[in-house]
């Protein structure tokens, strides 16, 4: 029998619209904008079931319930994809590739920025589970089906102990409170987040053109002193032949 560890207490530690069932459940499924019968898959034999419709504050709250519950070594991701937040491709990006400079590698997200979350709690979660993806996947018999294999495959809890996302009271970020609980950057502070990035990387690309402008510009001034000197040069070996 597959070896089972106790989950954070009080997991899932952070709250919202789910559906849970065995804590000792290797699967959490993700239906991203599909409503499905949680429920019934977590019956089926899954640990957690919810839908995720954004690539940033969903995102954050998956993983912080997955990575404080050992147990979860699959995340079976199903239902119809999110247009524009596009959050099923952004969680496989996320484990595929990370994070960088707060933003998800890969992803073809609108605002895919995590902000509450650092590399570590990334890497946990990479190492943790695998993706299993039958994402466009709405019949619940089918995602039953998947849940009972991988079920199957369990290969017991991870050694490590649950990782507990901390945030400090004085963090100046507004996300957390001293008891650890995630509370989210609105979805509206995301978007200016991108943007102001987005902005950032603008002006560095014009202050790239704007130095490649002037190497070019002096390139043309200097290559002109050299033709007039060399110019002045051959007529003055003319006007001496003479």
């Amino acid at each position: 029998m597959a070896e089972k560890k106790a989950p954070a207490a009080g997991w899932p530690v952070v709250q919202g619209d789910f559906h849970t069932g065995s804590p000792e459940s290797p699967v959490a499924v993700i239906t991203m904008g599909s409503h499905l019968d949680e429920q019934a898959i977590c019956d089926a034999g899954a640990a957690i079931c919810g839908s995720c419709k954004t690539e940033n504050l969903g995102i954050e709250k998956i993983l912080a319930n997955i990575i404080s519950n050992p147990n979860i070594r699959f995340v079976l991701t199903c239902g119809t994809e999110v247009k524009g937040h596009l959050s099923g491709q952004s969680i496989a990006a996320l484990h595929q590739n990370g994070l960088d400079g707060g933003k998800i590698v890969g992803s073809k997200g609108a605002i895919p920025f995590i902000e509450n979350l650092t590399s570590e709690h990334v890497k946990r979660f990479q190492d943790q589970v695998e993706i299993v993806d039958i994402m466009e996947s709405e019949d619940v018999g089918a995602i039953s089906a998947k849940i009972k294999e991988l079920v199957a495959r369990d290969p017991g809890a991870i050694a490590d102990a649950p990782m507990i996302v901390e945030l400090s009271e004085d963090s100046g970020s507004g996300t957390g409170d001293s008891d650890g609980e995630i509370r989210p950057m609105s979805a509206e502070l995301a978007l200016i987040h991108a943007r102001m990035k987005t902005i950032q990387m603008m002006i560095t690309n014009i202050g790239y053109r704007d130095r490649f402008a002037a190497g070019v510009y002096g390139g043309k001034v200097e290559g002109l002193m050299i033709g007039l000197i060399v110019s002045f040069v051959i007529v003055g070996f003319i006007l001496g032949g003479f």
